[in-house]
Protein backbone atom coordinates (compact mmCIF):
# COMPACT_ATOMS: atom_id res chain seq x y z
CA UNK A 1 0.00 0.00 0.00
CA UNK A 2 0.91 3.68 -0.59
CA UNK A 3 1.59 5.49 2.56
CA UNK A 4 1.06 9.15 3.25
CA UNK A 5 4.66 11.21 2.83
CA UNK A 6 6.83 11.56 5.61
CA UNK A 7 6.48 15.04 5.64
CA UNK A 8 2.56 15.19 5.85
CA UNK A 9 1.53 16.69 9.09
CA UNK A 10 -0.61 15.00 11.63
CA UNK A 11 -2.84 16.30 14.84
CA UNK A 12 -2.04 12.65 16.24
CA UNK A 13 -1.00 12.60 20.10
CA UNK A 14 2.18 10.85 20.53
CA UNK A 15 4.11 9.53 23.08
CA UNK A 16 8.18 8.27 22.60
CA UNK A 17 9.40 5.92 25.82
CA UNK A 18 12.84 4.30 24.73
CA UNK A 19 14.42 1.18 26.90
CA UNK A 20 17.25 2.69 29.02
CA UNK A 21 19.02 -0.66 29.53
CA UNK A 22 20.10 -0.01 25.37
CA UNK A 23 23.15 1.27 24.66
CA UNK A 24 22.94 5.05 23.39
CA UNK A 25 19.04 4.85 23.33
CA UNK A 26 18.83 8.42 24.97
CA UNK A 27 20.31 9.92 21.53
CA UNK A 28 18.14 7.55 19.54
CA UNK A 29 15.02 9.14 21.53
CA UNK A 30 15.88 12.70 21.55
CA UNK A 31 16.58 12.57 17.74
CA UNK A 32 13.42 10.74 16.97
CA UNK A 33 11.83 13.14 18.87
CA UNK A 34 12.97 16.48 16.96
CA UNK A 35 11.65 14.48 13.88
CA UNK A 36 8.45 13.80 15.52
CA UNK A 37 7.55 17.39 17.00
CA UNK A 38 7.09 19.11 13.37
CA UNK A 39 4.75 16.27 12.37
CA UNK A 40 2.28 15.50 15.09
CA UNK A 41 1.82 16.37 18.75
CA UNK A 42 4.66 14.66 21.07
CA UNK A 43 3.10 14.63 24.64
CA UNK A 44 6.20 13.44 26.39
CA UNK A 45 9.68 11.21 25.41
CA UNK A 46 11.05 9.41 28.03
CA UNK A 47 13.34 6.56 29.02
CA UNK A 48 11.42 3.81 31.10
CA UNK A 49 9.48 0.48 30.89
CA UNK A 50 6.03 1.89 32.20
CA UNK A 51 3.81 2.53 29.21
CA UNK A 52 1.22 4.37 31.72
CA UNK A 53 2.53 8.07 31.46
CA UNK A 54 1.26 7.69 28.07
CA UNK A 55 -2.30 7.14 28.85
CA UNK A 56 -2.00 9.58 31.57
CA UNK A 57 -1.29 12.20 28.69
CA UNK A 58 -4.10 11.01 26.71
CA UNK A 59 -1.79 9.71 23.55
CA UNK A 60 -3.06 8.02 20.67
CA UNK A 61 -0.53 6.44 19.62
CA UNK A 62 2.87 4.98 21.86
CA UNK A 63 6.10 4.48 20.09
CA UNK A 64 8.78 2.18 21.57
CA UNK A 65 12.18 1.88 21.15
CA UNK A 66 13.30 -1.71 21.84
CA UNK A 67 12.98 -5.15 21.39
CA UNK A 68 10.18 -7.62 21.43
CA UNK A 69 10.60 -8.10 25.19
CA UNK A 70 10.26 -4.18 25.91
CA UNK A 71 7.07 -3.80 23.71
CA UNK A 72 5.62 -6.76 25.89
CA UNK A 73 6.65 -5.13 28.88
CA UNK A 74 5.57 -1.82 28.17
CA UNK A 75 1.90 -3.69 26.65
CA UNK A 76 1.62 -5.35 30.31
CA UNK A 77 2.03 -2.25 32.27
CA UNK A 78 -1.00 -0.55 30.47
CA UNK A 79 -3.47 -3.43 31.44
CA UNK A 80 -6.79 -2.45 30.58
CA UNK A 81 -5.93 1.38 29.02
CA UNK A 82 -4.19 -0.69 25.56
CA UNK A 83 -3.64 2.01 23.14
CA UNK A 84 -1.78 0.91 19.47
CA UNK A 85 2.03 0.86 20.19
CA UNK A 86 4.18 1.27 17.40
CA UNK A 87 7.60 -0.97 18.03
CA UNK A 88 10.98 0.07 16.95
CA UNK A 89 13.50 -2.56 16.92
CA UNK A 90 16.75 -2.07 18.85
CA UNK A 91 16.78 -5.79 19.68
CA UNK A 92 17.55 -8.91 18.12
CA UNK A 93 14.76 -10.93 16.42
CA UNK A 94 12.40 -7.65 15.86
CA UNK A 95 8.98 -10.23 15.68
CA UNK A 96 7.12 -7.69 17.34
CA UNK A 97 8.60 -4.55 16.50
CA UNK A 98 8.63 -4.82 12.89
CA UNK A 99 9.97 -0.84 12.25
CA UNK A 100 13.46 -0.28 11.83
CA UNK A 101 14.08 3.71 12.66
CA UNK A 102 14.29 4.57 8.78
CA UNK A 103 10.87 2.44 8.42
CA UNK A 104 9.43 4.54 10.99
CA UNK A 105 10.74 7.58 9.21
CA UNK A 106 9.19 6.23 5.69
CA UNK A 107 5.62 5.39 7.20
CA UNK A 108 5.28 7.61 10.12
CA UNK A 109 1.93 9.55 9.05
CA UNK A 110 0.49 5.98 8.30
CA UNK A 111 1.69 4.76 11.65
CA UNK A 112 -0.24 7.61 13.05
CA UNK A 113 -3.50 8.00 11.10
CA UNK A 114 -4.04 4.62 9.35
CA UNK A 115 -6.48 2.49 11.41
CA UNK A 116 -6.46 -0.65 8.94
CA UNK A 117 -2.66 -1.07 10.02
CA UNK A 118 -3.56 -1.47 13.82
CA UNK A 119 -3.61 -5.23 14.46
CA UNK A 120 -5.17 -6.28 17.89
CA UNK A 121 -3.76 -8.99 19.26
CA UNK A 122 -5.25 -11.00 22.25
CA UNK A 123 -3.71 -11.28 25.58
CA UNK A 124 -3.76 -13.03 29.15
CA UNK A 125 -4.86 -12.33 32.25
CA UNK A 126 -3.07 -14.48 35.15
CA UNK A 127 -3.95 -15.03 38.82
CA UNK A 128 -1.84 -16.88 41.68
CA UNK A 129 -3.42 -17.30 44.49
CA UNK A 130 -1.73 -19.06 47.53
CA UNK A 131 -5.11 -20.62 50.07
CA UNK A 132 -7.08 -17.41 50.49
CA UNK A 133 -3.81 -14.53 49.30
CA UNK A 134 -3.85 -13.11 45.93
CA UNK A 135 -0.20 -13.29 45.17
CA UNK A 136 -0.24 -11.78 41.87
CA UNK A 137 -2.46 -10.00 39.17
CA UNK A 138 -1.29 -9.26 35.62
CA UNK A 139 -1.16 -9.73 32.06
CA UNK A 140 0.43 -12.14 30.36
CA UNK A 141 1.10 -10.75 26.70
CA UNK A 142 3.05 -14.52 25.62
CA UNK A 143 2.95 -16.76 27.62
CA UNK A 144 2.23 -18.19 31.60
CA UNK A 145 4.91 -20.91 31.83
CA UNK A 146 4.67 -23.10 35.13
CA UNK A 147 8.39 -24.67 35.04
CA UNK A 148 9.28 -27.48 37.40
CA UNK A 149 12.34 -25.45 38.82
CA UNK A 150 14.86 -26.96 41.34
CA UNK A 151 15.52 -29.93 42.94
CA UNK A 152 14.09 -30.66 39.58
CA UNK A 153 12.08 -33.47 40.48
CA UNK A 154 8.50 -34.02 38.03
CA UNK A 155 5.36 -31.77 39.41
CA UNK A 156 1.94 -32.67 39.25
CA UNK A 157 -0.05 -29.78 37.93
CA UNK A 158 -4.37 -30.35 38.25
CA UNK A 159 -5.90 -28.89 35.42
CA UNK A 160 -9.35 -27.21 34.95
CA UNK A 161 -11.43 -25.53 32.43
CA UNK A 162 -14.13 -23.48 33.41
CA UNK A 163 -15.93 -26.18 36.21
CA UNK A 164 -14.43 -29.01 34.90
CA UNK A 165 -11.88 -30.55 35.71
CA UNK A 166 -9.63 -31.82 32.43
CA UNK A 167 -6.56 -34.27 33.91
CA UNK A 168 -3.42 -34.18 36.15
CA UNK A 169 -0.19 -33.50 33.94
CA UNK A 170 3.00 -34.92 35.39
CA UNK A 171 5.85 -33.40 33.91
CA UNK A 172 8.10 -30.58 33.81
CA UNK A 173 5.73 -27.75 33.60
CA UNK A 174 3.01 -26.48 31.41
CA UNK A 175 2.74 -23.40 29.09
CA UNK A 176 -0.39 -21.50 28.39
CA UNK A 177 -0.02 -18.90 26.01
CA UNK A 178 -1.94 -16.34 24.11
CA UNK A 179 -1.52 -16.60 20.38
CA UNK A 180 0.91 -13.96 20.04
CA UNK A 181 2.91 -16.10 22.19
CA UNK A 182 2.37 -19.46 20.27
CA UNK A 183 6.12 -18.60 18.46
CA UNK A 184 7.81 -18.35 21.67
CA UNK A 185 8.18 -20.92 24.31
CA UNK A 186 5.00 -22.98 23.45
CA UNK A 187 6.89 -23.25 19.66
CA UNK A 188 10.08 -24.86 21.36
CA UNK A 189 8.04 -27.64 22.95
CA UNK A 190 6.35 -28.23 20.50
CA UNK A 191 2.70 -26.45 20.56
CA UNK A 192 0.82 -25.00 17.62
CA UNK A 193 1.55 -21.96 15.53
CA UNK A 194 -1.74 -19.85 16.04
CA UNK A 195 -2.54 -16.97 13.50
CA UNK A 196 -1.90 -13.94 15.65
CA UNK A 197 -5.50 -12.57 15.38
CA UNK A 198 -7.20 -16.07 15.90
CA UNK A 199 -9.12 -15.52 19.38
CA UNK A 200 -7.32 -18.80 21.53
CA UNK A 201 -5.44 -19.83 24.23
CA UNK A 202 -3.02 -22.82 23.72
CA UNK A 203 -1.80 -25.08 27.00
CA UNK A 204 1.26 -27.32 25.91
CA UNK A 205 2.43 -29.58 28.33
CA UNK A 206 6.55 -29.59 28.97
CA UNK A 207 8.00 -33.00 29.01
CA UNK A 208 5.02 -35.07 30.16
CA UNK A 209 5.23 -37.88 31.78
CA UNK A 210 2.57 -39.99 29.32
CA UNK A 211 2.25 -40.34 25.63
CA UNK A 212 -1.23 -38.93 25.76
CA UNK A 213 -0.89 -35.83 27.16
CA UNK A 214 -0.58 -33.12 23.56
CA UNK A 215 -0.76 -29.44 23.10
CA UNK A 216 -4.60 -28.07 23.42
CA UNK A 217 -5.71 -25.20 21.61
CA UNK A 218 -8.91 -23.38 24.04
CA UNK A 219 -11.36 -21.63 23.07
CA UNK A 220 -11.18 -17.65 24.07
CA UNK A 221 -13.83 -17.47 26.50
CA UNK A 222 -12.49 -19.90 28.64
CA UNK A 223 -11.22 -20.08 32.07
CA UNK A 224 -8.35 -22.38 32.92
CA UNK A 225 -7.53 -23.40 35.85
CA UNK A 226 -4.29 -24.92 37.61
CA UNK A 227 -4.00 -26.04 40.87
CA UNK A 228 -0.23 -27.50 42.33
CA UNK A 229 -0.82 -30.72 43.96
CA UNK A 230 2.79 -31.72 43.95
CA UNK A 231 5.58 -29.22 43.38
CA UNK A 232 9.12 -28.49 43.96
CA UNK A 233 10.81 -25.67 46.47
CA UNK A 234 11.81 -23.85 43.26
CA UNK A 235 8.62 -24.46 41.42
CA UNK A 236 7.97 -21.05 39.69
CA UNK A 237 5.52 -19.30 37.35
CA UNK A 238 6.88 -17.22 34.92
CA UNK A 239 4.89 -14.44 32.78
CA UNK A 240 6.27 -13.49 29.46
CA UNK A 241 9.91 -14.69 30.84
CA UNK A 242 9.69 -11.15 32.84
CA UNK A 243 7.82 -11.88 35.91
CA UNK A 244 8.26 -14.68 38.12
CA UNK A 245 6.40 -16.14 41.18
CA UNK A 246 6.72 -19.32 43.16
CA UNK A 247 4.35 -21.96 42.93
CA UNK A 248 3.58 -23.39 47.10
CA UNK A 249 1.67 -26.65 47.20
CA UNK A 250 -2.00 -25.47 47.15
CA UNK A 251 -1.47 -22.84 44.98
CA UNK A 252 -3.53 -22.21 42.42
CA UNK A 253 -3.18 -19.80 38.80
CA UNK A 254 -5.97 -18.97 36.89
CA UNK A 255 -5.75 -17.34 33.50
CA UNK A 256 -8.78 -16.14 31.36
CA UNK A 257 -8.54 -13.42 28.30
CA UNK A 258 -7.77 -9.52 29.31
CA UNK A 259 -10.46 -7.17 29.11
CA UNK A 260 -8.36 -5.50 26.73
CA UNK A 261 -6.15 -6.71 23.50
CA UNK A 262 -2.73 -5.51 22.58
CA UNK A 263 -2.76 -3.40 20.09
CA UNK A 264 0.18 -3.43 17.55
CA UNK A 265 0.64 -1.10 14.79
CA UNK A 266 2.00 -3.41 11.57
CA UNK A 267 4.48 -2.02 9.18
CA UNK A 268 2.93 -1.17 6.06
CA UNK A 269 5.47 -2.75 3.89
CA UNK A 270 5.05 -6.45 4.86
CA UNK A 271 2.35 -8.90 4.66
CA UNK A 272 0.67 -10.10 8.27
CA UNK A 273 2.96 -13.27 7.44
CA UNK A 274 6.07 -11.23 6.42
CA UNK A 275 7.87 -12.24 9.91
CA UNK A 276 6.64 -16.02 10.26
CA UNK A 277 8.19 -16.46 7.00
CA UNK A 278 11.68 -15.05 6.94
CA UNK A 279 12.23 -14.36 10.68
CA UNK A 280 11.39 -17.66 11.92
CA UNK A 281 11.98 -19.60 8.27
CA UNK A 282 8.35 -21.34 8.19
CA UNK A 283 7.48 -23.44 5.65
CA UNK A 284 10.95 -22.90 3.86
CA UNK A 285 13.04 -26.28 2.31
CA UNK A 286 16.22 -27.14 4.08
CA UNK A 287 19.47 -25.94 2.53
CA UNK A 288 20.99 -28.89 1.22
CA UNK A 289 24.37 -28.85 0.15
CA UNK A 290 25.43 -29.77 -3.23
CA UNK A 291 27.66 -33.37 -3.33
CA UNK A 292 31.66 -32.63 -3.50
CA UNK A 293 33.49 -33.71 -6.24
CA UNK A 294 34.78 -37.02 -6.85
Amino acid sequence: MNSPTHDAVSSARVYIIGNPRKKGMDKVLADLAEFARPRCDVLGASLGADGRPAVDAGAERLIVLGGDGTLIGISRSLGKAQIPLVGVNAGKLGFLAEFSMEELRQHFTACLQDSTIVDRRMVLHVEIHDQDCLCFSGLAVNDCVIQAGPPFRMVTLGCGIGNDHLTNVRGDGLIICSPCGSTAHNLSAGGPLLQPDVEAMVMTPLNPHSLTHKPLVIESHATISIEALEVNQGTTVIIDGQVSCELAPGSRVTVRRNEADMQIVRNPAYTKWHNLVTKLFWGQSPNYSAPADG
